[in-house]
C-alpha cells in the first residue's frame, strides 16, 4: 500500500497540490484537510499495525458533496477510500499514500423510522446502536449487534457485512438490509435493492453488502427491525476442558437448538474481562459458553431447559442462568468488552477473524494453543461460537518490530489452519489489507479473476479503495515463496512453491 519511493517526494506534493485544487472547487474549507496534523488521525482504521497517511481528507455534508468529490477524483485518477467511523479491524480504510480519504461521518442522520413496515431508513453515519435507540419507542430495534455497535456505522456495517453476538438467530447486516443507496466511483448516483422484500431486476444487494467499498460509496441505507422479545436470558456454562465446550456448541446445534446467542470464551480471555468488568464470569474454567434464549416467557422457558440438557451432557462443570435483565446484560458486557479488555492487558493486539464448521472449534483451539508455543506470543480467544465465526487476539508489542513480524506469521497461520479445517479466512471483519496474501490460500487464480471482473464492472480504472480484497497473482506467488505451508497448498498455481 505504501507508495513508490519516486513517488513520496516531490511528486507526492505535486499530487496534493492537484488534488487540493481540484477539491477546493466543490468543497468549503473546513471540509477539506490536508496539513499532516490534520490527516494523522486517519491513518489508519481499528487495525493500528499498518498506518499510511491519505494526500486529502473530504469530509463532504451533502450528496450532492459526495457526488462532486468523486467525479472530480475520477477526472484526476485519484484513488478514493470511503471511511466511516474507523471502527474496521482488516485495514478495509487503511489510506491510499497517493489518493483521497472519503470521510462520510456527517452522514449522521435517521431519515426515517416506519413502524408499520418496521424499517429504518438512514443516513451511513448513523451509528449502529442509534438505529436501535431510535426504533426503541415502537417496541423494534435492529438486530445485527457487533460489539462495536455504540461507534460503528451502519455504511461501515454494509461494507463489512458485520454481525454481532446475536447473529446466529437474527442474521447479519446482509439479511437485515433492504436498500442501499450511493454513488458509482463516477460519481453517478446507484441503488441497490428496494423498499419491498424483492427488487425488479437483478438482486444486486448481496454484491455490495460485504464489497468493503470497492465497488460503490455508499450514503443511505434502508434497513429491517424486528420486535423487541418480551424476555431474553442468559446461561453462563463452565467447563474444565476448552475441547468439551466446543462440542458442546456443536450438540446444541444438532439437537435443532438456535440460541439468540451462542459465543465461547477461553481462560485467558475470561480473565481479562472480569478483571475489566466484573461481569461475574468463573475464573476457574477453562472456558465459558453464553447461550441465550429469547421470546415469549413459555419459549425461552422451555429452551432454556433443553440447553441445560445438552450443556451438562456435554460435561459442563458449572452453569448459571441469568435470574434477571441486569445479570443478563453482565455476562453480555463481558463479551462486549473483550476488546478493550485485551488493550488493558497488552500494548497491541491483532484481532483475527476467520470462520470453521463448529464441529472443528475443538481443533483449532488446540491449534491455536501449539500456536502460542511456536511464535512466543500469547492469544486471548472469544468466537462466535454458534456459527464457527473465531476472533482470537493475538497480544504483541508493536514496538517490537520481530514481535509484529511474529504476530503477521501467527494471524497467517490461524487463517491457512481455518481453511484446511474447511472453513474460511474471513468471517465478519472483512479481507482489508489484513487478509490479502491469506486470499490466494483459499482462492485460485481463476476465481480471484472472477472477482476482479466483478470490480471492473463496477470500477474499470480500479479507482475505488485499491490495493485491498483481492491479491494478485504475482503477490500470491510472493506468498507461496515466503509463508504458506505446503500441506495447505491447493491450487496448482502455487504448488512449485
Amino acid at each position: 500500500m505504501n507508495a513508490p519511493e519516486t513517488l513520496v517526494g516531490a511528486d507526492r506534493a505535486a499530487r496534493q497540490r492537484e488534488a487540493v485544487a481540484a477539491l477546493s472547487a466543490v468543497l468549503p474549507a473546513h471540509a477539506l484537510l490536508w496539513q499532516p496534523e490534520d490527516t494523522t488521525p486517519y491513518e489508519c482504521d481499528g487495525l493500528t499495525a499498518y498506518r499510511e497517511r491519505p494526500l486529502v481528507v473530504a469530509l463532504p455534508e451533502t450528496e450532492a458533496q459526495v457526488a462532486a468529490v468523486l467525479k472530480a477524483c475520477h477526472a484526476l485518477a485519484l484513488p478514493v477510500v470511503a471511511r466511516g467511523a474507523g471502527t474496521g479491524l482488516s485495514g478495509g480504510a487503511l489510506p491510499h499514500a497517493l489518493g483521497v480519504t472519503l470521510s462520510l461521518a456527517k452522514f449522521n442522520k435517521i431519515v426515517q423510522v416506519d413502524p408499520l413496515a418496521r424499517t429504518a431508513t438512514v443516513q451511513c453515519g448513523v451509528r449502529n446502536l442509534a438505529i436501535s435507540e431510535a426504533a426503541a419507542p415502537h417496541g423494534l430495534y435492529y438486530a445485527p449487534d457487533p460489539s462495536s455497535q455504540i461507534a460503528c456505522t451502519i455504511g461501515g456495517n454494509v461494507a463489512e457485512n458485520s454481525g454481532g453476538v446475536h447473529c446466529l438467530k437474527y442474521g447479519l447486516t446482509l439479511h437485515n438490509v433492504l436498500r442501499v443507496r450511493g454513488f458509482t466511483v463516477e460519481g453517478e448516483p446507484v441503488e441497490f435493492g428496494g423498499g419491498a422484500l424483492d427488487a425488479p431486476g437483478l438482486d444486486l444487494l448481496p454484491i455490495v453488502v460485504g464489497s468493503e467499498g470497492m465497488l460503490a460509496v455508499t450514503t443511505e441505507v434502508t434497513v429491517k427491525l424486528v420486535p423487541k422479545p418480551k424476555l431474553a436470558r442468559c446461561i453462563m456454562a463452565s467447563f474444565d476442558d476448552i475441547g468439551r465446550a466446543g462440542d458442546a456448541v456443536a450438540a446444541i446445534i444438532a439437537h435443532g437448538i438456535i440460541p439468540a446467542g451462542l459465543e465461547m470464551m477461553d481462560k485467558p480471555m475470561t480473565a481479562a474481562v472480569e478483571d475489566f468488568v466484573k461481569a461475574g464470569y468463573d475464573l476457574t474454567a477453562e472456558a465459558i459458553l453464553l447461550c441465550e434464549s429469547d421470546g415469549t416467557p413459555e419459549e425461552v422457558a422451555e429452551e432454556i431447559q433443553r440447553m441445560l440438557d445438552v450443556l451438562t451432557g456435554c460435561g459442563a462443570t458449572r452453569m448459571e442462568v441469568s435470574k434477571d435483565e441486569a445479570q443478563r446484560l453482565r455476562f453480555w458486557s463481558g463479551r462486549k468488552n473483550a476488546f478493550p479488555a485485551s488493550g488493558r492487558i497488552s500494548p497491541d493486539y491483532m484481532c483475527m477473524d476467520s470462520t470453521i464448521p463448529r464441529k472443528r472449534l475443538a481443533d483449532i483451539l488446540r491449534a491455536i494453543a501449539e500456536m502460542e508455543q511456536k511464535y512466543g506470543l500469547r492469544c486471548a480467544n472469544v468466537f462466535h461460537a454458534g456459527d464457527g465465526n473465531l476472533h482470537p487476539l493475538i497480544l504483541f508489542d508493536a514496538n517490537d518490530p520481530d514481535q509484529l513480524h511474529r504476530c503477521e506469521q501467527f494471524g497467517a497461520d490461524i487463517l491457512e489452519t481455518s481453511v484446511a479445517l474447511g472453513g474460511t479466512v474471513t468471517g465478519e471483519h472483512g479481507v482489508g489489507v489484513e487478509k490479502l496474501s491469506s486470499m490466494c490460500v483459499q482462492f485460485s487464480a481463476a476465481e480471484r479473476e472472477a472477482m476482479f471482473a466483478l470490480k471492473r464492472a463496477f470500477d474499470p480504472a480500479g479507482t475505488l479503495n485499491p490495493g485491498k480484497v483481492i491479491p494478485t497473482l504475482q503477490r500470491c506467488a510472493e506468498y507461496g515463496k515466503m509463508h504458506v505451508k505446503k500441506g495447505l497448498l491447493p491450487f496448482p498455481e502455487l504448488e512449485r512453491f
